[in-house]
């Protein structure tokens, strides 16, 4: 090893690079361009009129020719390989990655649990700092609650003409692609829809690159010219615009196979889209919730959803029956595709001012020049509404109500619920006195709060007068970034003085992460609970590693004005905790980490500039010789009764809740919250469902939600 050439290890190690490189970009073939790669079997076809056999010249033939080498040739390649996928968040993209990437560097999000230590996540980069002087769309996007909720809406368009797509490829890629078997017997779409950027997450930048630019582009090109060669000899009768007729007899039914063997993997990539699509529209509360089956313990992200397969398999049954024919279904389909371009250019116009920093006049350019070739081919989608492009706007019609509606009620409940919270004093005063008694287990209380006691534990406790001794306050909630490390993924504070045994856990989730069973979940959360009650009396042993304030903040009895991020590590062998402390104002009802409470908080709140500083340290077995010998015994016995508490049992405590239109509210309203959110309510899997409570641990409280 010594005699050992380091050019040799550094040229080992770039080929090893090289070689997964083009693993990853062969690999993409599939994935990403399958549904791509069908596209010759229908564009001719659904392009031309039926008259074509009447042209006396090619002129119309090497038009269409043209229109798909430069649509190929500009938005595929130019746009979205160079630029749109350089628009990915840490590696994730899509829809829902362009808009985490503005909201996070701006304050547009409407979800009203936003927390400024969310931002102290290691995956919550900003490649590009904020500038001192903020441009002025930033300014005006966070001023404007309008234009925030128009920004939503183009958003949940985009991702609703995505399932539409997804419903309609299936369909047009088998019609198109068993067709031949027709043919043996006796509208141009570039659906790289944007699948190259939304499954940016699968692969990496450079593997997609190299794949299409060296094989699918070509590929195509040569597809596309070979077939307009033909017709332009031989165009004498409609049957010859069909691909497979342009094919030599004698390779015509091996491409016959590799057609249906490339719809079906192309169809599959899309279909798994969808689902990936409404996973993450369900975790940002914009979607109803529905049961999400993770069929791979070790690749991330291989999700599948039974509800909408079933949907979706209706619905390709119903239009592939009623069209009948791969014009309609490509007029549609068309229709579906560019408005999901148009949607993309018009958020990396907005990425390009807001998280790149470029002046606003390089974005104009952006939008004008790509803006208007889709526009184009947009306008020209519009035309055909009544041959077929009017499904993918009833579709996202629909789509866009359900989604938009469940996402308003979700925040009008938070609203509720902050709103109508009791107070940490109120929960310190229960005690025998008032004849309430505390039972033996863990009691898990499931909330939206990030701080405060939630309206729905009040009136458990009302209707039954006991609660358990170990009590543990839990906010399950997504932040605008991908993925969050498990070590990151705990945030945990006391409620109240350690002789109470209540607790507070924020789990904080990425859109795409995969949200654990409930057993490991359960395992995990009182993991990190003995985690944080061996760094709480540690501070305190080591109060001299804090500033007076500190200190004597910690042995405040009613404090709720700390939260620590909780993640095991290894450090020489020996079990280790992380700690970051964030000293801050309360800014709200409760102390803790500034929390965004209201709709107007969002718009008007001001960042609080925070001290911060990380805690780390290992455990020791000579620990005891320099320690207090009351704290370690109290420390002893919180980590005794909460580990008997988990013995006992835990019981998960959920609001069964009901959603009512207050008096005086307009006719909209009441039809979308008394008739539609609650008719969802009733027909989606409740949040005990979701979260795999068995039956025997469930709690529910029913609470009415007067919005």
């Amino acid at each position: 090893m010594k005699n050992m050439d380091p050019g040799k290890c550094w040229d080992t190690s770039k080929k090893d690079s090289w070689k997964t490189l083009l693993v990853l970009a062969y690999q993409s073939l599939g994935v990403v361009y399958g549904d791509l790669s069908t596209s010759p079997l229908y564009v001719y076809k659904s392009t031309f009129a039926e008259d074509i056999h009447h042209s006396e010249t090619n002129e119309e033939i090497f038009g269409v020719l043209s229109f798909v080498f430069w649509t190929l040739t500009l938005v595929p390649l130019f746009k979205y390989v160079f630029i749109v996928l350089r628009a990915d968040d840490n590696g994730e993209g899509g829809t829902f990655a362009l808009y985490s990437l503005i909201c996070r560097h701006a304050k547009v999000s409407l979800l009203p649990n936003r927390q400024l230590a969310d931002e102290s996540l290691s995956t919550y980069k900003l490649e590009h700092p904020p500038e001192k002087n903020s441009s002025r769309v930033k300014m005006c996007l966070e001023k404007h609650k309008v234009l925030q909720t128009a920004l939503l809406i183009l958003v949940l368009l985009g991702t609703c003409m995505v399932i539409g797509d997804g419903l309609l490829t299936p369909a047009i890629s088998v019609f198109s692609a068993v067709s031949g078997l027709e043919f043996s017997m006796s509208k141009e779409h570039h659906q790289c829809s944007e699948a190259m950027f939304a499954d940016l997450g699968h692969f990496s930048y450079a593997a997609i690159q190299i794949a299409f630019t060296f094989m699918v582009y070509p590929a195509l090109i040569l597809a596309y010219m070979g077939q307009a060669a033909y017709l332009s000899k031989n165009h004498d009768n409609r049957n010859h615009i069909d691909f497979y007729i342009s094919v030599p007899d004698h390779v015509r039914v091996p491409v016959l196979v590799i057609a249906i063997l490339a719809s079906v993997v192309g169809s599959q990539a899309i279909i798994s889209g969808t689902f990936s699509i409404i996973n993450q529209s369900q975790s940002i509360g914009c979607f109803p919730r529905v049961k999400v089956i993770h069929t791979s313990d070790k690749i991330h992200g291989q999700i599948y959803i039974p509800e909408i397969n079933w949907m979706l398999m209706i619905l390709c049954i119903a239009v592939t029956i009623g069209f009948r024919d791969t014009k309609h279904m490509g007029n549609a389909s068309g229709l579906a595709v560019m408005t999901v371009m148009l949607v993309t250019t018009c958020l990396t116009s907005l990425v390009i001012i807001l998280c790149w920093h470029k002046p606003p006049i390089v974005a104009l350019c952006f939008l004008l020049f790509f803006g208007s070739v889709e526009l184009l081919y947009f306008s020209a989608s519009l035309t055909k509404f009544t041959e077929g492009a009017w499904l993918p706007i009833l579709l996202a019609l629909i789509l866009m109500t359900v989604m938009f509606i469940w996402h308003y009620a979700t925040i009008k409940k938070y609203e509720f619920d902050l709103h109508n919270k009791v107070s940490l004093e109120w929960l310190l005063a229960l005690g025998p006195s008032l004849g309430i008694a505390r039972v033996p287990g863990i009691g898990l209380v499931f909330t939206d709060l990030t701080s405060g006691i939630p309206a729905n534990f009040s009136r458990f406790v009302t209707n039954l007068p006991a609660f358990h001794r170990v009590l543990v306050f839990v906010c399950i909630k997504s932040v605008p970034v991908p993925h969050v490390p498990p070590a990151e993924r705990y945030l945990v504070g006391r409620v109240g003085p350690p002789a109470h045994h209540s607790y507070r856990c924020i789990v904080r989730y990425g859109y795409r992460d995969v949200h654990q069973d409930i057993d490991s979940f359960e395992s995990e959360l009182v993991a990190r609970l003995v985690d944080f009650i061996n760094y709480d009396w540690y501070r305190k042993r080591e109060g001299n590693s804090l500033t007076e304030d500190d200190a004597s903040r910690s042995n405040e009895s009613s404090s709720e004005c700390r939260l620590a991020v909780i993640g095991t590590v290894s450090l020489s062998g020996r079990p280790a905790y992380e700690m970051e402390e964030e000293s801050v104002q309360p800014a709200s009802v409760s102390c803790g980490f500034t929390t965004v409470e209201s709709m107007t908080d969002v718009i008007e709140m001001e960042p609080i500039r925070l001290a911060e500083r990380r805690v780390r340290f290992a455990v020791d077995d000579d620990e005891e010789s320099h320690s207090s010998p009351n704290m370690d015994m109290q420390m002893q016995e919180e980590l005794e009764h909460l580990l008997a508490a988990q013995q006992s049992g835990t019981a998960f405590i959920l609001g069964h809740s009901h959603v009512r239109a207050k008096q005086g509210s307009s006719l909209l309203k009441r039809l979308a919250i008394n008739f539609g959110y609650n008719f969802l309510r009733r027909n989606c899997r409740g949040a005990h469902v979701a979260l795999k409570v068995p039956p025997a641990s469930l709690l529910e409280v029913g609470m009415v939600y007067v919005v």
